[in-house]
């Protein structure tokens, strides 16, 4: 299941991460699961739990001097520790609690290599930090390669806004300018991010703060820049600690557009 790519054994063990998380989370999928409550309309499952455990007993057989941030347990691992990743064990858990299927799990080293598996399409995205493939089983692994053809926009709706008033998503879609050009899209925020490195979304838009750092958008963020999107803040600016929102758009033409009609919002 370990193999090399560019050199990079960390991309070996975030593919095998990933892989091990979406094992549990579709082997729980359809069974009846309590909600454990986070506050604000989130929440984790059982199979969020499992699914983290599982990917933690990689990482800690393969890199046991890494600390870990987990989306359900928190950092762990030396506090002193260089390296550190980033588990988001089930990104759509609302999704996978009503029985839709579109949901990924993440793995990310920080700065470094990533994976988002896919437990459903039965696909794995990952990137050494350098260049980024797909793997589907019984196929060699395929370069990503992103474009703008299906001019489909993800655009994530969900709270909190802390660019509003300034920048509200659902602005975007109202501008006709908007509907001219492309058509919107919301599925799992990091399957979303996959399908604009691989080709199959034109761009992906959200509002946030510290997303590189965060183990919901990390390893989409890692796929994107790999691949050779355009990445940025919705101001435009590199997106950082410091940063606010997210903008991955497949090349240089339609992050221009979407950055012209949040500019131009009324």
């Amino acid at each position: 299941m370990i193999n090399s790519y560019g050199g990079s054994d960390d991309a070996a063990v975030a593919i095998a991460g990933a892989l091990a998380g979406a094992d549990v989370v579709r082997g729980m999928y359809g069974r009846p699961l309590d909600r454990i409550d986070k506050g604000a309309g989130d929440f984790a499952t059982a199979a969020d739990v499992a699914a983290e455990q599982a990917i933690l007993g990689v990482l800690r057989a393969a890199r046991p001097d890494d600390a870990v941030l987990g989306e359900e347990g928190g950092r762990q691992g030396a506090a002193d520790a260089v390296r550190q990743w980033l588990v988001d064990p089930l990104c759509g858990t609302l999704n996978y609690a009503v029985g839709t299927k579109l949901v990924a799990v993440n793995v990310a080293l920080r700065e470094g290599a990533a994976a988002v598996a896919d437990p459903f399409g039965g696909e794995v995205f990952f990137t050494d930090g350098k260049s980024a493939w797909v793997r589907q089983e019984g196929a060699e692994d395929a370069l990503l390669a992103p474009t703008p053809a299906s001019r489909l926009v993800d655009v994530n709706l969900d709270p909190p806004f802390p660019s509003a008033p300034g920048f509200r998503a659902v602005d975007l879609l109202a501008r006709p300018e908007f509907g001219e050009s492309f058509r919107p899209r919301v599925a799992s925020s990091t399957l979303a991010l996959a399908w604009v490195a691989a080709g199959r979304r034109a761009a992906y838009v959200t509002d946030g703060v510290g997303l590189c750092d965060s183990v919901h958008f990390a390893a989409g963020i890692a796929l994107c820049r790999a691949a050779g999107c355009v990445v940025t803040g919705i101001d435009g600016a590199p997106v950082g600690e410091a940063g606010r929102g997210l903008v991955a758009a497949a090349d240089d033409e339609t992050h221009g557009l979407l950055m012209s009609m949040m500019r131009g919002r009324s």
